[in-house]
């Protein structure tokens, strides 16, 4: 066949991801292809674009772009600690001082992942911003599967009751916290109902 037609991949970026066939994160690079006429396979004129694709480094396998949306294993180690750090925060805000609430805000952190967190650590999560909350819990959202958002929010909930009851700011609070979980209004009394329960038992 003298002439043909061919789509050429060049580089326009690099990246790491977590590749589906290779299991873990790996190094990538996106690829943006044309089309070619090709004369004897060698490419002649370029015609339309063909889009992009994102090739694994080790495997060489090629994905959608939509692949690097998906968090990597790196991203996920940080995700958990870093929200519940967030939610954590904004329940103590909620609420009066309480060093029952922050045992309890410790031991919560330090649960999801954030073994050497202090309570100097605590005291500088005090001037989180309400962007840097919402963001942080929005990145744990993306990786936690239903179950685990409800344990994530009873132990929210546990750093409210540490004092006594929920007061009507905790609740309220609680409730914006399992909204930016993607959480339903229904599943979020139904989680902070069994939780109180729990507590009171």
């Amino acid at each position: 066949m003298i002439w043909g037609l061919r789509i050429i991949y060049h580089t326009v970026g690099e990246a790491v991801f977590h590749c589906p066939a290779c299991g873990g994160d790996r190094r990538c690079r996106r690829l943006a292809g044309r089309r070619f006429i090709t004369v004897f396979f060698i490419p002649v004129i370029p015609l339309t674009k063909a889009g992009e694709v994102v090739q694994c480094a080790t495997c060489r396998t090629r994905y959608p772009v939509d692949v690097l949306r998906l968090p990597t294993a790196a991203q996920m180690q940080t995700a958990l600690p870093a929200g519940m750090r967030a939610a954590a925060t904004a329940m103590l805000r909620s609420g009066p001082p309480s060093p029952l609430a922050r045992q309890n805000a410790l031991a919560a952190i330090r649960g999801a992942g954030a073994a050497g967190y202090s309570e100097a650590d605590l005291t500088a999560d005090a001037g989180l911003s309400h962007d840097a909350i919402v963001g942080a819990l929005g990145q744990v959202a993306r990786q936690l599967t239903p179950d685990a958002r409800e344990w994530f929010l009873a132990e929210v909930v546990r750093i409210g009751l540490a004092d006594g009851p929920l007061s009507d700011n905790e609740r309220n609070t609680a409730q914006d916290i399992a909204a930016q979980l993607g959480m339903t209004p229904a599943q979020a009394r139904g989680v902070i109902t069994m939780t109180e329960e729990g507590a009171a038992a």
